[in-house]
């Protein structure tokens, strides 16, 4: 079992940025790939971005590419969303996720889930 904490959201103006946390507990968390996921109001949830066991692989939906960052901290069991040059339409709760299998970018791949943040970005 992995349970997982974001913190970090908040309200920003177009073209600032915010720093989203996920700590994670739990299981070993070295092993798993870990993912962060958007919902819009009314919208489905959409993936965003995922950072495997190595810290070098990553991959952006290409809506965020360039303008966001996946990291990870193993040693501290936290992974990061940097998020630069917001746009409007990146309002939205942002979800951490993990899973022990790459099995795609659904949300469905996804095993475990945290409660969200939120992110609103003003024009």
């Amino acid at each position: 079992q992995v349970q997982l904490a974001e913190s970090g959201g908040g309200l920003v103006q177009a073209g600032g940025s915010l720093r989203l946390s996920c700590a994670a507990s739990g299981r070993t968390f070295n092993n798993y790939l870990m993912g962060w996921f958007r919902q819009a109001p009314g919208k489905e949830r959409e993936f965003v971005a995922y950072t495997r066991w190595s810290a070098g692989s990553t991959y952006y939906a290409d809506t965020v590419k360039g303008r966001f960052t996946i990291s990870r901290d193993n040693a501290k069991a936290t992974v990061y969303l940097q998020m630069n040059s917001l746009k409007p339409e990146d309002t939205a709760v942002y979800y951490c996720a993990a899973t022990p299998y790459f099995r795609g970018t659904t949300s469905s791949a996804f095993d475990y889930w945290g409660q969200g943040t939120q992110v609103t970005v003003s024009s």
